[in-house]
């Protein structure tokens, strides 16, 4: 097996030993009112916080061989996360709540579950603008700015009267 190359990034998820890949409740529920009233974004942000989201990735080419007739055969494949180009131009991190929104999307992706704070922060680290979950419904929601800022520095998203607020961790 070949090294590992310097410029590749590596999701690695905790583990979620009893994981079943459906959504996680509070999220699916947050998502449910998000998409009927879309001023309920904080509560889609609040729920987020605290889940589990599934990064898919899917086999990418890497080296080529050539044989003595010419014909090209797959010398070695990476596995990669998918980042979505907006029409924009701006890239986007995908993720999904569990595995049949990510089936919905491509069935043959392979999913990786990670805290959602750590899907931001790979999306950051990736110079993504955004992390979008469940792209392909049953409803999408695009964490962008500061707020996929905050979400990757594991900042918590506290009600303040009837709006939120960002609240960095207090320093160890």
């Amino acid at each position: 097996m070949g090294g590992e190359r310097p410029d590749q990034k590596r999701i690695l998820g905790p583990g979620f030993p009893d994981d079943t890949g459906e959504a996680p409740p509070a999220y699916v529920a947050a998502a449910t009112a998000y998409a009927a009233d879309r001023t309920r974004y904080g509560d889609v942000l609040a729920a987020l916080t605290g889940s589990r989201l599934l990064v898919p990735v899917v086999a990418v080419l890497g080296e080529v061989e050539v044989d003595e007739h010419g014909l090209a055969h797959d010398k070695t494949s990476d596995m990669a996360a998918v980042l979505l180009t907006g029409a924009d131009g701006r890239l986007a991190l995908l993720a999904f709540s569990g595995t049949a929104a990510m089936a919905a999307w491509d069935p043959d992706a392979r999913p990786v579950p990670v805290p959602a704070r750590v899907a931001a922060q790979s999306a950051v680290q990736e110079g993504a603008a955004a992390l979008v979950v469940d792209v392909a419904g049953p409803v999408r929601v695009v964490v962008e700015g500061e707020d996929l800022q905050a979400l990757a520095a594991g900042w918590t998203l506290a009600r303040v009267g009837d709006r939120r607020a960002w609240i960095r961790p207090t320093a160890e």
